[in-house]
């Protein structure tokens, strides 16, 4: 039997093995702290991840997971039905995606063609279905960030100076002789944290200087750039 395309209509589901190729499901909506979803996640490029599901409904037959916010025939990836494991693909399926018997859905070396949105039916034995939803994140690893200075060796009260992290991070912060920055009122970041301006300098500005770029999945630290104050 062929997977069926997903009728628009609400309550009607496509499910192979289980059910018939169309059949009317009752749309059972749990209680807000109780509900069905997809564990938001976020990986790093080229690694494994699975989907986990939160508040799984009791006595599942089968899960069917698409890709995108939608559950019609073009989003499907796979489907698993329980009792006879029997698994069935669909156009949005890769070749990386298997649904396991827990529901959740893996997905083999993941790229930035990855992230989005993921959709799964829980099909109870009772003929009622929950739908979650929930979002995938995939990101590069950060690269080394450059710390450039207008000058490392300035006077006390006499001279500015401005530090600029060259970096493509969506997170920079940063550190002074290896701890994090206590801003000073002599000093201003720019609003993307890029740039730290030093105006005056004061001798217990001298030391070491990094900047501390991130994504959610990765961190790495400029090499150090010393400040010397002149007194």
């Amino acid at each position: 039997m062929e997977f069926p395309a997903a009728p628009a209509r609400r309550g009607l589901v496509p499910w192979l093995g289980v059910l018939p190729s169309v059949f009317l499901l009752t749309l059972w909506i749990p209680p807000t702290t109780a509900r069905f979803a997809v564990v938001s996640t976020s990986a790093l490029e080229g690694q494994d991840v699975i989907l986990h599901t939160h508040n799984r409904p009791p006595n599942c037959a089968g899960f069917i997971w698409y890709r995108g916010d939608k559950t019609d025939y073009n989003h499907f990836i796979a489907s698993l039905t329980l009792h006879s494991r029997r698994s069935v693909r669909g156009p949005k399926y890769s070749g990386q995606e298997t649904v396991n018997l827990d529901g959740f859905l893996t997905i083999r070396k993941v790229t930035l063609k990855d992230t989005g949105t993921y959709t799964v039916i829980a099909v109870l034995e009772n003929s009622l279905r929950e739908i979650g939803c929930g979002q995938l994140d995939v990101y590069r690893p950060v690269s080394v960030p450059t710390l450039l200075a207008s000058n490392t060796t300035v006077t006390e009260n006499e001279d500015a100076v401005v530090m600029t992290c060259h970096t493509d991070a969506s997170s920079t912060n940063w550190l002074f002789n290896a701890t994090s920055l206590r801003l000073r009122k002599r000093m201003k970041l720019s609003q993307d944290h890029r740039t730290l301006t030093i105006d005056p300098v004061r001798r217990e500005d001298a030391g070491n200087y990094q900047c501390k770029v991130s994504n959610p999945v990765s961190s790495t630290e400029s090499a150090p750039v010393e400040l010397d104050v002149k007194y």
